[in-house]
């Protein structure tokens, strides 16, 4: 079984998406609202996203770098493969 990667490592895919392209800021706010749902404690920036303009690409970017920990690269990698 595989183990999800965290929360930092998603954000830095859907920093990456943001940029190139293939990933659209609704995209990030529906994870924002089931990391919401699934959370044990809301952190701010995830009301910032999920209170976000779907039109405000930036915006959503911008709070994607609040997101903390360290990025997991081998996880962040395999992410990024499905995209290509």
């Amino acid at each position: 079984m595989s183990i999800p990667p965290n929360l930092r490592t998603v954000a830095e895919f859907y920093i990456r998406g943001l940029t190139a392209g293939f990933v659209t800021a609704a995209e990030v706010i529906a994870w924002a609202d089931e990391v919401i749902v699934a959370a044990p404690k809301t952190e701010d920036w995830m009301l910032d996203i999920s209170t976000a303009s779907a039109d405000d690409r930036m915006g959503v970017l911008h709070h994607l770098h609040a997101v903390q920990g360290e990025v997991d690269e081998p996880a962040l990698a395999a992410l990024l493969a499905t995209k290509q």
